[in-house]
Parts: C-alpha cells; structure tokens; sequence
C-alpha cells in the first residue's frame, strides 16, 4: 500500500440526496438499466497516461504537478502503477487502459526497452489478479519521442517504420498477455505538414500494409480482442490520414480491411474534425464501425484538444444514445481520455474528476436509455420516412432513372414539403434530459 490517497475512502453509491463529496450520486454499478447491469453497459476505464504520466505541462508552461513516481527507473514505474490500481479500486472502475510509454522506462536500445516493457507486465498481471481489474486496451505510444516527428507508419525511413512495427508487436504481445479486449492503434503524427516533401500514395500503402501486419499478427497470437482505430484530427500535424470516421471508413475499404478493424471514438477529436461526438458514433455505428469510446470533453473558446473531464449531461446522453442505438459495447467501453487541470495538483482533485465524470455518464446513459425504450423518437423517425416502406417505392432504389420519369408522368403528382418537427423533437429530448 502506498500513502498517496491515504484519507480517502473506497467510493460507493450514496444516491443524488447524499452530501458526501466521495460517493456516486448516479452511478450505481449495480443497478439494472435496459436488462443490464450499469457496470456491464458503461465499462469505465482510467487512462494510465493523462492520470498518472501526466505532468501538468501546457504549451506556454511545465511541469506543475510533483507525483512522487515522476522520474526513470523500474522502481517508480512500480511505485506508479501500486498508485493506479489502488485508484482503480477506490473508485471501482472496472477497467484501465495504457501506452507502452506510461508504464515503463525507456530503455538505452529496443531489447532494453522491451525488457522493461515486459517485466512491468508480470507485474500488472499480479496487480489485476489481486483486484479483478482488467485491461480495456492496451497500445503504443508512437508519437512522442523524436524519432516519430515524421510519422510511424507513413515514415520515410524505413528503421522508423521498422521500429514502429516492432513497438506494436511487443504492444500487442503485452496486450494479449493481460488479457485485453482490445487494441489500439493511435496515429498521432500519421499525416504531413507540407506537399512539398510529401509523396501521399507511398504513405498510404505504408499505412495499409501496416495495418494489415497488425490484423495478420492478431490472428496469429489467437488475440481475441477487437483492433481499433482512434480518428484524430489536426493536432499535431494539420493534415491527418486518420481525420475522422468518413476517412478511415474509405482508408479500411481501400485495403479491404473493414471487416477486421473497428474504431475508438474521442469527444474531443470529433470536435476538431468539425464533427459533434454524436455524429461520430451515428456514422460508426450506421457503418458498423463502433467499438468503443474516448470519454472527455473540449475547451469550445479554443482549437485544441483541452481533454477535461466530462461535465455536461445533455452532452453525454446524446452519446450514449448512439451507442445504445448501436448496440451497446461488446469489446468495448467508456474510457476516460481525461485530465485534471494544472491547477488541481490534489490527490483528491484526480479522485473526484473521475468520480464526478462517471456520475454524469450514468446519468447521460439512463436519460439516453429511458428514451430509447420508451421508443418516441425512433418512432418519429420511421414515420419521417414512412413512405419508403411501400413495395413500390422501395423498388426505385433498384430501379433506373427512365423508369421513374415514367412513374412521375404516369402519377402526376406534385409532391409538397413536409415539417421536420426538429423542435418538437428537441422539446422531447429535452424531456428525458
């Protein structure tokens, strides 16, 4: 046992009356919503990076937070990860998830840092088994050291290519090995700066082919978990390959890849790509694309990627709406891509983020549910397109463009607009929220 969250207490489920700042108001893992246990719908997760290897750096300012882990060494790679687990079971979150980078030194070479990467495995192994935590994803952390300035993937230099697919492997072994659900490939710097250097055919079949190593080498480990691609717009580079849920939907079919590969979905990414978070989960899951979610939320004044906690539940039940209308997560869940402010230097402040993110998710999820079920709006949207059920025409959609001249003709009639009724729908929404 460490001392870093030393008075604080194991948080339960208090209900929304209760005063206590370290209980859930909303969230009660137990309580059944839609069939289904809360725990087993929402499957939380904490991000190992932006909770514990975080420093608190911003673009105009360093380090603010002192984490008595912060350093290299195995020792506090251990120390750090004694820390998160006993976070994971204060708050009772299911899940975590982590980049190679977060949880092990970097080493002098590649075996060195393979070596580490592996040794902090068989200690989380020991962890997960002593907490029944588990792994929601693992992945690779293919963007902030030096070397990835120019890509990883869709690098010029083949060592770097090289390297990149070596790191996933061990990532993937790592994975598989803690038994995760799933696999995460994070393109941070797959894209390009300028058209000057830039040959775009030569870095989208490094991009495919990598790909296709990554579901090939899945299949040869027996992993049975999902590979997942996270969209990221802009930031870092200006133009990404991974922009969105549209783009990599083409990407996969220009490989022939869509029916191995799903996607990670983050609130703050859909905004930079110009997109709302529930745009991204309807198209994913229109595509049958959607495997799980980045939950958090971006600074709307400013045009990069804030990653703070979410706090808005009308935000979030539009999401889960989605998700639920999907399918709901198999492999899948809600992993908070967040973090504290650098002013919230407190253990506490970290507790509570969390707390208080998975109160309005609970909350955002059983809006999102009751309406779902009670069935209101899906069936204003099948009245909305009612029409279409007619044999009839139904069969224009096979038909050619002769044949309804024809039927235009033959009919004579003259179509007229019809309400949307988007406020009368948003009153209804409003409603349940």
């Amino acid at each position: 046992m460490t001392d870093f969250f030393a008075d604080i207490p194991k948080l339960a489920f208090e209900g929304p009356e209760t005063d206590n700042d370290f209980a859930y108001r909303h969230y009660n893992p137990d309580e059944v919503v839609a069939g289904k246990r809360m725990e087993d719908h929402l499957r939380f997760a904490v991000a190992y990076w932006h909770s514990f290897a975080w420093e608190g750096a911003d673009p105009f300012g360093g380090r603010t937070f002192e984490r008595p882990w912060f350093g290299e060494g195995m020792d506090l790679a251990k120390h750090k990860a004694d820390v998160a687990f006993e976070m994971f079971d204060r708050l009772g979150v299911p899940f975590f998830c982590f980049h190679d980078a977060d949880v092990r030194p970097e080493g002098a070479d590649f075996a060195e840092t393979t070596r580490n990467l592996e040794e902090i495995v068989e200690y989380f192994a020991a962890k997960m088994e002593q907490t029944g935590t588990k792994l929601l994803w693992g992945t690779a952390n293919l963007f902030s050291h030096r070397r990835f300035m120019a890509g990883a993937a869709t690098n010029p230099d083949p060592e770097v290519f090289a390297w990149s697919a070596a790191t996933v492997k061990t990532c993937m072994d790592a994975t598989h090995k803690l038994g995760g659900e799933n696999y995460v490939l994070w393109g941070g710097r797959e894209g390009y700066e300028t058209l000057l250097n830039t040959d775009l055919t030569r870095e989208a079949e490094q991009a495919g082919a990598f790909l296709q190593m990554v579901v090939d080498y899945k299949h040869k480990i027996g992993f049975k978990g999902t590979i997942l691609i996270e969209p990221k717009p802009q930031e870092p580079t200006k133009h990404q390959y991974d922009y969105d849920v549209g783009t990599i939907y083409g990407f996969l079919q220009r490989f022939g890849l869509e029916g191995e590969v799903k996607l990670n979905i983050e609130q703050g990414h859909a905004i930079l790509a110009g997109h709302s978070f529930e745009h991204e989960l309807a198209l994913a899951g229109s595509l049958g694309l959607l495997g799980s979610i980045d939950m958090n939320r971006n600074d709307y004044q400013s045009g990069w990627d804030t990653d703070q906690f979410p706090d808005s539940t009308p935000e979030v039940a539009r999401a889960y709406y989605e998700v639920i209308k999907a399918g709901g997560f198999t492999t899948g869940g809600t992993n908070f891509d967040a973090r504290l402010r650098r002013q919230s230097l407190d253990p506490q402040d970290l507790i509570l983020a969390h707390a208080g993110a998975m109160d309005v998710c609970a909350r955002g999820f059983k809006a999102a549910a009751k309406l779902f079920e009670e069935g209101k709006l899906e069936a204003a949207r099948a009245a909305r397109y009612a029409g279409w059920e007619d044999p009839a025409n139904a069969a224009m959609l096979r038909s050619d463009l002769a044949s309804i001249e024809a039927r235009v003709r033959d009919q004579n009639v003259n179509p007229q607009p019809r309400s949307g009724q988007q406020e009368r729908l948003e009153n209804l929404w409003n409603r349940y929220v």
